[in-house]
Order: C-alpha cells, then structure tokens, then sequence
C-alpha cells in the first residue's frame, strides 16, 4: 500500500501542502477548523510522516544543521531552545554551530553541516559575512536554508526578522519624550540587515522629532561588550557629549553602562541608555536596562516551523519573509 504523503492530504483538501503541515503540527496561525479537517482526513486515510523513507530518499539525515553567531549569546541560545522544541516535536533533531562571528568559521560550519547530509539549514549570519559563495552552495546541491535575525538579500531563502526598524524608532522616541537631546547609536560596521534597519529607525526617529543626524554620535564597532565600551570611550571624549544612547543590541549596551559607571557618569541622570533584545542580564544590572523585547524563542520556533514547511511539502517560497513585533521595555537606565 502507498505512503500517504502531505500531498495526497493538500489534494484532497484542496489546501496548500504547507498549510497541512502547520495544522498538523497545530501551528497557531492555523485556524481550528482548519487543523479538524486536517486532523479528520489524516486519521481517515491513516496518515504517518515516513520520516526514513523521506531519508532515504534523499540520501539525507533526519538532522537540522543551525549556524549562529555566538551560543553564550543568551538571545541565540533562547532561540535555539525554539527550533530545538519544533524540531524534536516533527521529529528531527538539530547540530548547531557557532560562528563566532566569523566568516572563516561560518563557512567552514556550513560545509560541515553539509557534509554529514542534513535536512536543512537555519542561519544567522556572522558580522563579517559579505561573500556568500558558501550558503549559495547549499542551496545549489538542495538543502534549504531559513535565514533568521541576521538576514541578508543576497541569499535567496525565506526569512524570519523582527521589526527591527520600529523598534528603533520607539527607543530614541523613548529618549527623546525622557528629555535627552544628544541621542547617539552604537552600532556595528559592516552591512547587517539588524544594523541597517536599526540605524535608519534611530535616524528616522530624530528627524520625527526635529533634530538632526549628526555623524560623530553615530559610532560603528560590533555587536559584544567590549565594543559598547569601546563606543563609550569615544563618545565620552567629544566636545559635547550625548546625553542619551541607544546601543545597537544589550551585550553592547551593557558594555556602554559599565564604562560609564567606570567613569563616574551618572545613568540615568546624566546619559539615557538603551538596548535590543531583552537580554536577562539586562534586569541584573543596577540600573536595570531599558530595552527592546525581541521574541527570541518566537523567532526559533517560526524559522524552524518554515524549515519544516519546505521538507513537508517540498515547495520552496523564497521571497517569503516573516516580520515578527518588537515592543519596549522601560527600566531605571532611562
């Protein structure tokens, strides 16, 4: 007797092969009438995911390679929690790797990963990343890859972001409504989409409200502690200091605060600061950080679930990008 397919159930209910998967995986934005008439013809025709007949079809593992830019990262570890949580449930299991940050070594992740034959791949790229030779590989041999947070338009794949240009836009509205009028932005060199859409919400948010852009408070380093406190030091040794900043995610927040506790600068008295992400150790320090909630395990569990959309379903929607909300968090650094 054939292997009833996630097809065959799409045929008969005249539904996409994707919307199937997700409401038998009972995928929220399924609606529950939905997920009854799936749930109804899959027990009918005795449906069962032939997850090693799928294996050995295309000579591929069960396995769900993951690439990101750091694990100790506690926003990347919460996120991988996510994909971990989906992918168990489907019946998967994930390899991930960490870049460091690092061209070399992403690059050197990816080809390992498809090596040992995964399934697919989900990745956040690294800081240094401008050549993608390496994922467009992938793609070519027929391993799907989902890029998640650290997107790039080079790479034709479906995406999972947040709304990194809005919440922007909030932070520095939160610090200008708080009365600072010098308002800087640590960022991060280079051309990560996280970066780009932050920076042109921090910009945008100025000019909103009046005041101009001005390019020595704009200080371009990367994403970890040590450059908030890099960022610190130079803009503590302009004219006119600021009297606010916002940090392009918390470990370089963090890094700003306690460069400037170091140095007898008073958050939030004299210098606003806030951050991205919601990190946990963002309400560990004294004073506790403003900052950007981003779903980090919402951002897993949707780059997994559109992995496990295309492995289902074989199909492929390369232009789709999927926006999830940010919203800001109010502490005693503002």
């Amino acid at each position: 007797m054939r292997h009833v397919t996630i097809n065959d159930l799409a045929r008969r209910l005249n539904l996409s092969a994707s919307t199937v998967s997700r409401a038998l995986r009972d995928h929220p934005d399924i609606s529950e009438q939905t997920k009854e008439r799936v749930r109804a013809i899959a027990a009918k025709t005795n449906y069962q995911p032939n997850l090693i007949a799928q294996s050995l079809q295309t000579r591929r593992s069960n396995n769900i390679g993951v690439i990101v830019p750091e694990i100790r990262n506690s926003f990347f570890s919460t996120v991988i929690s996510g994909i971990e949580d989906l992918a168990y449930e489907s019946g998967y299991t994930i390899m991930v790797c960490q870049s460091d940050d690092t061209f070399e070594r992403e690059t050197i992740n990816t080809r390992a990963l498809a090596a040992n034959r995964v399934a697919g791949m989900l990745v956040s790229v690294s800081q240094e990343t401008a050549d993608f030779t390496h994922l467009k590989q992938v793609l070519a041999q027929g391993v799907p890859i989902v890029l998640f947070d650290r997107v790039v338009d080079q790479i034709n794949a479906p995406k999972v972001v947040v709304d990194d240009f809005n919440g922007a836009f909030q932070a520095v509205t939160h610090l200008i409504e708080t009365g600072r009028k010098r308002i800087a932005h640590l960022t991060s060199a280079g051309s990560l989409y996280v970066a780009e859409k932050r920076r042109e919400g921090y910009e945008a948010a100025l000019h909103a409200h009046g005041f101009a852009v001005r390019p020595e408070y704009i200080i371009e380093g990367g994403c970890h502690e040590e450059d908030g406190r890099e960022g610190a030091r130079r803009l503590l040794t302009l004219e006119k200091p600021p009297d606010g900043i916002f940090a392009i995610n918390d470990p370089v927040a963090l890094g700003a605060l306690l460069y400037l506790q170091d140095n007898q600068v008073m958050v939030p008295e004299q210098v606003g600061l806030v951050g991205f992400s919601d990190n946990p150790n963002a309400v560990l320090v004294r004073p506790a950080l403003t900052t950007i909630n981003q779903p980090a395990y919402d951002i897993g569990k949707t780059a997994a679930s559109l992995l496990l959309d295309i492995l289902e379903s074989g199909t492929l929607e390369h232009d789709k990008t999927i926006t999830l909300e940010t919203r800001l968090v109010v502490r005693g650094s503002t």
